[in-house]
């Protein structure tokens, strides 16, 4: 009898323990699996592009909702990429997280966190591999591999550039097939379709690792993940696999509208990111049959890094991580295929400034929708607080859209953005761009004409009262965020 009570109290505080253990317990938070693709104007059959092949792409967004109207704050890799790390307008060049890493290193309590950062804090691991912030890796010095130049402090528990016959990240970035390196862009074919498969560039490389690591995080229960991948292509030059031009051979692309170089002052450029690689002397905007090629390869680099997506979320359905994942799709910027007579991102214009997003999360109601909602990049990090739980923090300066996740009808808000020179605001309707000198170009996007016509001199009062929505968004332009 007295071993049958001793088994039974035995047995109830076996009981007891496990049940005090399970109250404790709380459902793991949600995964961030956020693709970041540089240069990548919306054109994908998901956004109403017909002649572009995406699949992978396509097949995210049927999952999740398109924005069709997603602004980025900065028509450049570098600043762009700063809103959506910090949640903050930042300063308007490449090195802007340079800056900021520069200031941490002074006096890390006056900068606010990054948001890997702050999920870290929050309990994830956070990992990145490729181009996420403007360097791929994350790392400064002369081949941008230098560990003691670190561009995102404390945000990382890994941050990975695999640059494989490339050399470094430095080679990598502007790499094309088969190892070369740009050392003279002039020297450099802008466009090139080499024979092989998708490792002869270096996006191969960068899914490769990103396959790696997806398998390490979902292989461990123990913290949610932050996994970021940053894929190169569309970037110039632009070099794709055969294959993927190949898709193009019997597609003709459609030439856009507004060719011709705007009149008047604007934030018109003459293309030189574009125009000091090896165009064999041609200039697309005088030759169309070369406007042509140019567009066909920007197509196949869209086919290409399409498919290296593809490689990462069949990876997270493998992995089983998907039903607990959220997944963001993210374009840094645009970029002109002709329009306005530019090649190239860096203007204030609509092209330079419109970039897919694509926002798929568990359990999601409104999933294969898309919406006009207006909204920025800088909305997006206190978005992925809402939608992990994790607490939205007071230095964010973007709004979160989970209530348009949640009713595609609500219509967001106005969009800013800016250079050195200039900002400019997007309303429903109109695009103001104010320069640094007081000149206003006002643009009706109600009109046929949209961006080839400034409207601001018959139009005082409208420039003024977007002026005042512009200024009172981004106050003191040239004293942002640091």
């Amino acid at each position: 009898m007295r071993n049958l009570k001793l088994l039974v109290c035995a047995a109830l505080g076996t009981f007891l323990l496990n049940n005090c253990g399970n109250k404790q317990q709380h459902p793991k938070k949600s995964n961030i699996l956020l693709i970041c693709v540089d240069d990548l104007r919306p054109d994908l059959k998901s956004f109403g592009v017909d002649h572009i092949i995406s699949p992978n792409i396509d097949q995210l967004a049927r999952s999740g909702m398109s924005f069709y109207r997603h602004y980025v704050n900065a028509p450049s890799c570098g600043p762009s990429r700063y809103t959506l790390l910090t949640g903050q307008y930042g300063r308007a060049d490449n090195y802007a997280l340079f800056h900021r890493a520069e200031n941490w290193a002074k006096d890390n309590k006056s900068v606010a966190p990054s948001m890997p950062e702050w999920f870290r804090t929050n309990g994830y691991t956070t990992v990145s591999v490729g181009k996420v912030s403007h360097h791929p890796g994350g790392r400064g010095g002369k081949d941008w591999n230098d560990t003691s130049k670190v561009e995102m402090p404390n945000a990382w528990d890994k941050h990975l550039m695999p640059a494989s016959e490339w050399m470094h990240p430095r080679g990598a970035m502007h790499g094309l097939a088969y190892g070369e390196i740009r050392k003279n862009a002039a020297e450099m074919d802008v466009f090139q379709s080499g024979e092989g498969n998708d490792d002869i560039y270096p996006d191969g490389a960068i899914a490769n690792e990103a396959l790696k690591q997806l398998q390490e995080l979902s292989s461990s229960n123990e913290k949610p993940f932050f996994l970021a991948v940053g894929f190169l292509k569309p970037h110039l030059p632009f070099g794709a696999p055969k294959s993927y031009l190949e898709l193009y051979d019997s597609i003709k692309i459609p030439r856009p509208e507004h060719l011709n170089k705007p009149v008047g002052k604007t934030t018109w450029h003459a293309s030189g990111e574009f125009m000091k690689y090896n165009r064999w002397d041609k200039d697309p905007n005088a030759d169309e049959t070369f406007a042509e090629e140019v567009r066909k390869h920007y197509a196949a680099c869209i086919s290409y890094a399409d498919a290296q997506i593809g490689k990462v979320l069949s990876k997270l359905r493998q992995t089983g991580a998907e039903k607990n994942t959220i997944v963001v799709l993210w374009g840094d910027h645009g970029w002109h295929l002709g329009e306005h007579a530019i090649w190239g991102k860096h203007s204030l214009f609509e092209e330079s400034l419109r970039a897919p997003l694509i926002v798929h999360y568990p359990g999601m109601e409104n999933a294969n929708t898309n919406t006009k909602a207006i909204v920025e990049t800088v909305d997006i990090f206190p978005t992925l607080c809402e939608l992990t739980g994790v607490e939205t923090p007071s230095f964010v300066q973007g709004t979160s859209f989970k209530p348009i996740l949640e009713d595609s009808r609500i219509p967001g808000h106005p969009a800013v953005a800016y250079t050195n020179n200039a900002m400019t605001l997007r309303t429903n309707t109109h695009r103001l761009t104010l320069h640094n000198d007081g000149f206003a170009e006002l643009y009706d996007h109600t009109s046929k004409a949209a961006e080839s016509e400034n409207r601001a001199m018959e139009n005082p009062e409208m420039v003024e009262e977007l002026k005042k929505v512009l200024e009172e968004r981004l106050p003191e332009k040239h004293k942002l965020v640091q």
